[in-house]
Order: structure tokens, then sequence, then C-alpha cells
């Protein structure tokens, strides 16, 4: 009977905290409607041309994007052509990889479906082999490594899977969260609650990254992967 008692005291105390959510929510919607209705015809027009504004603008930056080479993973051929691309886009990541390295193949799967949802960010390849310049003057001596470049200056490095969960199988909202960390992307979720779908598989009982510890870490323990 007791048992019953308490099932029932939690019901009623779960369906009120209902009640109160969904009258709060009913409020808000009220407060909208009455603000709109007060509105005369000229203050709804003009914010009928904000919103017509905003809008464009986006339009416009989209296409601005686009016309830059965003939405899509490209390689490219070069150490320079990495210079003129990470002038012409304000974030860029550049992934360097190696033909023989089997986890670039892992990141590239990932990397393309990122360049087409975040296309406010380029996403690129260049092959280390044929950078060797720009891999010494990066700092580059592991395989996979993936550059994070903001206006133009190398502002993180994402090293290895150290960082997206220490396993091959990561996700790509994993690797969309890490992405999000560097601040190189429009990340929506929670920066402090990394993805991972099971922290037993990989092995370590991190649940959480501090959004500092990860800018400018350091990497000296890892080694390639081929």
């Amino acid at each position: 009977m007791a048992t019953d008692s308490s099932v029932e005291i939690f019901s009623k105390v779960l369906e009120n905290q209902m009640l109160c959510t969904t009258q709060i929510v009913e409020e808000q919607l009220d407060a909208e409607i009455q603000k709109l209705d007060q509105m005369d015809e000229d203050e709804l027009e003009r914010l009928k041309e904000r919103r017509l504004e905003a809008l464009k603008k986006s339009q416009q930056q989209k296409q601005e994007w686009l016309s830059k080479g965003h939405g899509e993973y490209k390689e490219i051929p070069s150490e320079r052509d990495f210079f003129q691309e990470v002038k012409k886009s304000k974030n860029v990541v550049c992934h360097f990889y190696r033909d023989t390295t089997f986890r670039c193949m892992i990141l590239d799967k990932h990397l393309a479906a990122l360049a087409k949802k975040h296309i406010e960010t380029k996403f690129l390849k260049l092959n280390a082999e044929k950078s060797p310049f720009l891999c010494e003057r990066l700092n580059i001596k592991v395989i996979p490594t993936l550059a994070i470049v903001k206006d133009g200056k190398t502002q993180d490095f994402i090293v290895g899977f150290a960082d997206l969960g220490n396993t091959d199988d990561f996700t790509t909202e994993t690797l969309e969260w890490r992405l999000g960390c560097s601040d190189v992307i429009n990340y929506s979720g929670n920066l402090m609650d990394p993805p991972f779908q099971s922290q037993k598989k990989f092995g370590t009982s991190v649940t959480k990254l501090d959004k500092k510890i990860i800018r400018g870490k350091k990497y000296d323990s890892d080694s390639d992967d081929d």
C-alpha cells in the first residue's frame, strides 16, 4: 500500500509540473499574439520588411560561401593553393592526409558530410607528402591531422582520433562537436557534452572536456596509424 501511495504522489507531482509548463508556454504564446494584435499596419509592415531583409542577407551570404568553394570537401594540389584558399575564407578545416593511412579515409567520409552541412566553413584536404614545407611549419608529425584556420591563421589542430573518443568508429556528430570546440563551425549542441555513443566502448571515463583544454592542446605521444 505504501508503494502504491508513493507512486500516486509522484504521478500527481509530475502531472502538476507538466500542467505548469504547459501554462507557461500558453502564457508566452498569448503574450506574443497580444503583441502582434496591438501593432498597427505600419509596424507590421516594418517587421515584415526587416525579416525579408534578414532572409535576403542570409541568402546572399550563402551564395558568397558557395562561390568560394564552400559546401564541398575538395582536395587542393599544393601548398600554394593552401595559402590562397585560407585567404579567401574566414573558417577553414584542412585535412593533412596520406594515401597509405587508413584513418585518413575514415576522416574523409565524415568531412564530406560536414562540408555539406556547414557551408559557413571551407573543408579541404592536402597530401602531406606533397606539402613538406607546410607540415614542418605547422609542426604536423602525426597523420591524420586537421588544421583549424580562422581569419588566415592556424588556431588549433585535431591530431589523430584522441579527441574523438579514441576509436575508429566515432560518429560524424563527434567530429562536428570537436570542430565546434574550435569555433570553426556554427555548432548548436552542448560543447561540454561530447556525443560519444559509449564511453565504455571507447575505454575512457572522460565524458566532458573543457573547451579551454581542447584549444591549444599539445600532442606528443601520438603515432601514425598506417
